[in-house]
Formats: C-alpha cells, structure tokens, sequence
C-alpha cells in the first residue's frame, strides 16, 4: 500500500505587498537548488560537417538586409 502524506501549504497572503513576498521567496528558497555552471567551449569549424543549406533558404537570407548587407 502507498503512504501517501497531505501537507498543508504555507499560508499564503494574498493582500501582502513586497515585502510579503520577499518574505515568500525566502522561506522557498532552500526549497530550490541552483543548476552547475557549465560553460561549453566553442567548437573548432573542422569539427562541424553535415550541415546542408537549400539554396531557397540561402537566396532568402543574401535578400535580407540583415545578413546581407
């Protein structure tokens, strides 16, 4: 059989202002971990291959001023 527990949520204050909710984030926060840094380091253009274009979408892009330009 599964234990199933109800806890009851933290009283919310709907008519609090900023500081209610500051007050809110506090209390969640070591609810929350925060993600590793990961840092990806660029890759070499040997590496990249594979990579077709159709000369639509190529034609699309050389008429945008942006790129083109």
């Amino acid at each position: 059989m599964t234990n199933l527990k109800a806890y009851a949520p933290a009283p919310a204050d709907l008519e609090g202002g900023l500081a209610s909710l500051q007050g809110d984030c506090a209390r969640m926060a070591p609810h929350w971990a925060a993600p590793e840094r990961h840092t990806s380091l660029p890759v070499p253009p040997s590496l990249i291959h594979g990579v077709r274009v159709p000369a639509r979408s190529a034609r699309l892009l050389d008429a945008m001023s942006d790129y083109g330009d």
